[in-house]
């Protein structure tokens, strides 16, 4: 993913909200004999942070997920068994894309429908990917080798598979769950040489699939994205892009994420504007979609230390950050039946 800071002024002075979000509610007797309207939290499944954790350093182990190689191979082929093994119908959508480098990359999309049937549905996705070189490593020894991705790639995907597990324990009633594994998300131009700032050579696999539905005429009420969301320390504020798209959604997971008492995580501030897998889907797909990434608040870098480095391995990995993620979209989630 890449920041652009301009861009990101304007996106929040400018920011709107073009969709609305429906907030479950119910109503209740007040003290003087009527009625008051409040939420009331449903009761969702836990959110496993140590089943989570698992998920990321599954993935670790296969290696860097690198597109072309053989533990990215390796690892879609797990990611789609666990899928179907959680009741999931999986599509993979296999495509070849040029990196900005000139790179031919063979790369699937893997996508999950729950309950696929139902009209009403939700999207969550993650990409998979992990970035083929190290560009912000201090030792030039090393900027060119890859890296774990633990975090940067592997988070987003742990917390879905177990928010995939416990939709199979627990179905939603009338909603379905789409969860799409974006490819070749993470293979845009390195570190102090880029290219006039080009957004296009990033998430390309959001842009394959933006363009591309796996299924004719898809749409979805909104979507989550999940991205660097299980380093220690990390905080997220409301990135621009989401709030331009889809300010009340963003309005309702933070909402939601303090009446869960997670407010040390989820900060009610807007962040700066990303290029991530969500612009597309925002702005091709036309589906409204918020992205929870860890940001810097008030420092001139965007993202932790780790970031891009060899520093992001299973180290990196918090539970508490995972648990506070994890159980805040689950929470949204049920809060839909």
């Amino acid at each position: 993913m890449k920041l652009f800071p301009s861009l990101a002024l304007l996106l929040v002075l400018g920011a709107a909200s073009l969709q609305s979000c429906k907030e479950n509610s119910k109503k209740t007797e007040s003290t003087d004999g009527g009625s008051a309207t409040q939420e009331v939290l449903v009761n969702a499944p836990v959110f496993n942070a140590d089943s989570a954790y698992a998920f990321i350093q599954k993935q670790v182990d296969f290696g860097p997920r690198i597109p072309n190689s053989k533990a990215h191979q390796a690892c879609g082929d797990w990611l789609v068994a666990k899928l179907k093994g959680y009741g999931f119908t999986v599509t993979e959508q296999k495509f070849t894309e040029t990196a900005y480098d000139g790179t031919k990359l063979n790369a699937r999309n893997i996508i999950g429908s729950f309950n696929p049937d139902a009209a009403k549905r939700i999207l969550l996705t993650a990409h998979w990917d992990t970035r083929p070189f190290a560009d912000k490593d201090t030792d030039p020894k090393y900027k060119d080798k890859p890296f774990d991705g633990a975090n940067d790639g592997g988070s987003g995907v742990g917390v879905l598979l177990e928010i995939a597990r416990n939709l199979h324990a627990k179905p939603l009633g009338n909603v379905g769950i789409d969860i799409i594994f974006f490819d070749i998300e993470d293979w845009g131009e390195k570190e102090g040489v880029e290219r006039s700032g080009n957004r296009e050579n990033w998430a390309l696999g959001s842009q394959y699939w933006a363009k591309n539905l796996h299924k004719p005429g898809y749409s979805a009420y909104y979507g989550i994205l999940l991205d660097l969301v299980g380093a220690k320390g990390a905080q997220f504020p409301q990135e621009a892009n989401s709030l331009q798209y889809a300010q009340s959604i963003v309005q309702n997971i933070w909402n939601t994420a303090s009446k869960l008492g997670y407010d040390p995580y989820f900060l009610p501030v807007p962040g700066g504007g990303l290029t991530d897998d969500h612009v597309a889907v925002n702005e091709v797909a036309k589906i409204p979609m918020v992205d929870i990434v860890e940001m810097k608040v008030n420092s001139p870098k965007t993202f932790g230390e780790y970031h891009h480095t060899h520093a992001d391995n299973m180290e990196v990995i918090d539970r508490n950050v995972l648990k506070a993620v994890g159980q805040t979209v689950t929470q949204v989630l049920y809060q839909e039946q």
